[in-house]
């Protein structure tokens, strides 16, 4: 993927963030669903028939930085939220870092939200190393995963389920991997509602807004 191509997709997922979001507080709705890498919205009420076999994600099972295993039940009936990252990364982690910190601290007092990162280079970024860097970084255990696993398995998750780009761990210099700045909203029911540059303070503002209305909306699924 060229760096025209990536500043392409950059900006459309931004717009994409701002306008969805824009169109859901105006309408009184809750978000679009997602089921391809393109992030079509696809406007659907909670109980659509179409979403008996709409895309979700899959089962998984990785080792978080507490050693603990977590798994798609870890998360049953919670909303998320999904990146991938490592511990090395000297180029966007520390920027999406930034901000994902930001989701933490807003909703740290409430269960029902959480932040599923996975690392891309599990070889290197163990229990140990995961650790430490929750630990420098104020990452809250059990609200805040930071997983490694077998490396066929993360990238697999990471290409067919939250659609993260081709060039997925491909090096673009001695330095740094070439890797999503997606942020991935999931809703309680494991399907993707929304899509967010993790670089961009304003796209994770509404990122935030987003997981709030998804909020209301389980809610009412529960009442």
């Amino acid at each position: 993927m060229n760096s025209i191509k990536i500043k392409v997709n950059i900006a459309l997922i931004f717009l994409y963030s701002i306008s969805y979001s824009a169109i859901s507080q105006e309408k009184g709705t809750s978000l679009p669903y997602y089921n391809s890498g393109e992030f079509t919205p696809h406007w659907l009420t909670p109980d659509s028939p179409e979403l008996n076999n709409f895309h979700r994600i899959s089962d998984f099972k990785f080792i978080n930085q507490d050693a603990q295993t977590v798994t798609s039940k870890t998360f049953s009936n919670k909303l998320y939220v999904a990146n991938f990252f490592f511990t090395r990364c000297p180029g966007i982690c520390p920027k999406m870092k930034s901000q994902l910190y930001k989701v933490q601290q807003k909703f740290k007092a409430n269960d029902n939200v959480m932040i599923l990162s996975h690392s891309i280079q599990p070889s290197n970024d163990t229990v140990e190393i995961l650790k430490d860097y929750a630990l420098k970084n104020n990452v809250m255990s059990q609200k805040w995963h930071l997983v490694t696993g077998i490396r066929d398995e993360i990238y697999s998750i990471a290409r067919n389920d939250y659609f993260a780009n081709e060039d997925l761990g491909e090096y673009v210099s001695n330095q740094d991997f070439l890797h999503t700045e997606n942020l991935i909203l999931v809703d309680n029911n494991r399907r993707i509602r929304g899509i967010y540059n993790g670089l961009n303070k304003t796209s994770v503002s509404h990122l935030m807004v987003d997981i709030e209305l998804l909020l209301t909306e389980m809610s009412a699924e529960q009442n």
